[in-house]
C-alpha cells in the first residue's frame, strides 16, 4: 500500500508527503530523520491519511494537496475520523502521535 499524508507541526504548520511505510515514516519525522521541514517542527502527528494501491497515484496526491492552502488542509484534517480510519487499516493509532480512545 502507497500512503498520501498530512501531519501537523509542532508550529500548527501542515507537512504532505507520500509513503508506502505509514508507520516507519511517521516514526522517522519524530526522530528527526523523516523531512528537513519537519525536523525542527517537532513532535508531528498525523492529520490525515489517504490509501492508494500504487506509489503514482499516491505522489499525484501529494502534489494536489501540496497546493491546498493552510485553512483547506484544516478542513481537510477535520473531515474524518482519523483513528477509525487507522483502526480499519489494522494500524495502532499511537504510533501517530495521536491519543488512544
Amino acid at each position: 500500500m502507497n500512503y498520501t499524508y498530512l501531519v501537523r507541526c509542532a508550529d500548527e504548520s501542515f507537512y504532505v508527503g507520500w509513503t508506502n511505510d505509514i508507520e516507519k515514516r511517521m516514526r522517522a519525522h519524530n526522530e528527526g530523520n523523516g523531512a528537513k521541514y519537519t525536523k525542527p517542527r517537532r513532535p508531528v502527528k498525523l492529520a490525515y491519511v489517504e490509501r492508494y494501491d500504487t506509489k503514482s497515484e499516491a505522489m499525484k496526491r501529494e502534489a494536489a494537496l501540496k497546493k491546498l492552502s493552510h485553512r483547506q488542509k484544516e478542513e481537510l484534517a477535520a473531515s474524518i475520523d482519523l483513528p477509525a480510519l487507522l483502526a480499519s487499516w489494522d494500524l495502532s493509532v499511537g504510533h501517530f502521535g495521536q491519543r488512544k480512545a
